[in-house]
């Protein structure tokens, strides 16, 4: 009786909230919910709560994208809702705990470059949905849309990046990825003490000397170069988003400029749900 209860409970939550999902849609979504789960147990019987707590997050943000929809009574596209889910997949599941950020170059960059995007395009709907509306009397230029889709995409990029140094610098994590770089350009290395930088070039290993619990001298090799502390990797996140938001920001541009010939880029816009007069 219980697990007919639970499925039911189930069965309504998603009946309640993903209406709107086409049936292809549901099934994606159904699938990553079972690779999430399964891989959420296997985190657990390995002892990695930290990436089953990153699994559960997933799962939450699985469903907060059609919550929002229904919430706010808006319509998402069928291709926005699978670049979501599968946005949402690769960062946490694949990239943190598949170590694919490791593993797979510019897994990170690609990313970034999509949630500039993805972002701008949320702004640039909240603004143009408003801006059609007969209750908001102030009419916005095209630009004036385009201006604050990017501005809204670029300052959840710049907060995502105070979350990732929080987390580095609080928790101990490394989500500011840290890279090793054999050219530095530092004005703490001038004798004199000015503010004039010091290059070092061709540097093939750095020795850092720290103490452990007790006490004693611990030396630590990087073989290569010096250890660039996230800043390299912060920039460069920062970048892709700036290209990320200014591609769809000029698209969308284009698209209230002339509605029909660019239409393509109703996909990726979401948009008020018609209510049904009665």
């Amino acid at each position: 009786m219980g697990k007919e209860k639970k499925k039911s409970v189930t069965a309504k939550f998603h009946e309640k909230y993903f209406d709107n999902y086409s049936k292809r849609n549901m099934t994606i979504y159904l699938i990553l919910r079972a690779l999430v789960i399964l891989t959420l147990i296997r985190q657990i019987f390995m002892g990695n709560f930290n990436n089953a707590f990153l699994c559960a997050l997933t799962l939450i943000l699985f469903v907060l994208p059609a919550m929002i929809e229904k919430k706010f009574n808006l319509a998402l596209p069928d291709a926005l809702q699978v670049i979501i889910l599968l946005f949402i997949y690769s960062a946490e599941i694949l990239g943190e705990i598949n170590e694919f950020y490791i593993l797979i170059p510019h897994w990170d960059t690609i990313l970034h470059t999509l949630n500039g995007f993805l972002c701008a395009a949320v702004g640039f709907s909240t603004i143009d949905i408003l801006n059609q509306k007969e209750f908001f009397h102030a009419t916005m230029s095209p630009l004036f849309v385009t201006l604050v889709a990017f501005c809204f995409s670029m300052t959840i990029g710049v907060m995502w990046e105070f979350f990732e140094f929080g987390a580095d610098q609080i928790l101990r994590y490394d989500m500011q990825k840290d890279v090793i770089v054999d050219t530095i350009s530092t004005v703490k290395l001038d004798p004199e003490g000015k503010n004039k930088a010091v290059i070092v070039n061709d540097i093939e290993k750095t020795i850092i000397q720290s103490k452990d619990k007790d006490g004693n001298i611990v030396e630590t090799v990087i073989e290569g170069g010096y250890l660039d502390l996230g800043i390299a990797d912060t920039m460069q996140d920062l970048i892709v988003n700036f290209i990320g938001a200014i591609v769809f920001s000029v698209l969308g541009f284009l698209y209230i400029k002339n509605r029909d010939a660019y239409k393509f880029a109703e996909n990726f816009i979401p948009k008020m749900r018609k209510i049904k007069k009665v």
